[in-house]
């Protein structure tokens, strides 16, 4: 697993220079089945991160741009009545794929991004009663802009609660902006890419990660980070049971691309700024006083005790 792991980052880092951390976190999300949100600014490669990881591992992706005018429908997919053969076919919308892009998902109205919750949540869309299920793998990689919010709509706290993890791309490094430079100045390095893996063998990975072992303290340890949270007198809203699910599942994830059948408490630690800070939100008092969810997630993390060793 670590070895093909490593062969998908090294092939989405020819498109995406000095993120190497991103793509890591791209990858447990892949494994752990869970779905990724990538805020930032324009122009520093969200979309073009997650059209590299669809092309590394082969898989179909469709992107799907969030548009105040954009319908429930266009997204889930429609019955059209066929007058030939008198009767309702399905037409597949746009989370119909492996790995689905949602570009600028805060500009879609709330209706239209309540459409995703059924699709993230049990891999399935629901349609005139007819439930369709969705292929494995099935990514959810959306973008959206934090600093320009007109014309966007906050995004639900359901709807946050269902990406496993939120990552900000950042500026590149001067070296890794002029590598870039040169790279895409010769040609296109996203259709150079290759596949270095297939949509089967992804599923097998997945699988594998589901077995990696999560002792009982490492479990605890994961309960006590998110009962924390829900407790702090600086938090309006803590994280939930599926924060919890989500931490242990990506902890599974890291385990296993780090080469371990086994689950460290460093991995939570490591792994929880992004599981669980998009979920938190803080109180007035707190937001004026200048802290926000990632420094009040610093501070719990900090009072919850680490257990020693994995606890095999």
């Amino acid at each position: 697993m670590a070895t093909v792991a490593g062969a998908v980052r090294q092939n989405v880092e020819r498109v995406i220079e000095g993120k190497t951390e991103i793509v890591d976190t791209a990858l447990v999300v892949l494994l752990a089945e869970g779905h990724l949100l990538v805020e930032d600014v324009p122009g520093v490669g969200k979309t073009m991160l997650s059209k590299a990881l669809a092309r590394s591992i082969d898989c179909s992706v469709r992107r799907i741009q969030f548009t105040p005018d954009l319908l429930p429908s266009d997204v889930t997919g429609v019955s059209v009545y066929d007058q030939v053969n008198r009767r309702f076919e399905f037409r597949p919308g746009g989370v119909f794929a492996n790995v689905v892009v949602g570009d600028e998902i805060n500009r879609a109205s709330p209706k239209t991004q309540s459409a995703l919750l059924e699709c993230m949540e049990e891999r399935q869309v629901t349609v005139d009663n007819t439930t369709y299920s969705l292929e494995r793998p099935f990514i959810v990689v959306a973008t959206q802009n934090p600093l320009e919010m007109e014309g966007t709509y906050a995004l639900p706290e359901a709807q946050r609660d269902r990406f496993m993890a939120r990552v900000s791309m950042g500026y590149p490094v001067e070296n890794a902006e002029l590598a870039m430079v040169r790279s895409h100045t010769g040609g296109d390095p996203l259709g150079d890419l290759e596949p270095v893996t297939d949509a089967a063998q992804v599923r097998a990975m997945c699988d594998a990660v589901s077995g990696v072992y999560v002792s009982d303290p490492v479990q605890r340890y994961a309960v006590g980070i998110t009962s924390a949270t829900r407790r702090h007198a600086d938090l309006a809203l803590g994280a939930s049971p599926r924060a919890t699910l989500h931490l242990v599942r990506a902890g599974q994830a890291l385990a296993a691309l780090s080469g371990r059948d086994y689950v460290l408490p460093d991995d939570l630690t490591e792994l929880a700024p992004r599981v669980l800070t998009h979920r938190l939100v803080t109180t007035v008092e707190a937001t004026m006083g200048g802290r926000d969810a990632g420094a009040v997630l610093g501070r719990v993390l900090a009072a919850v005790p680490v257990p020693d060793g994995h606890g095999a």
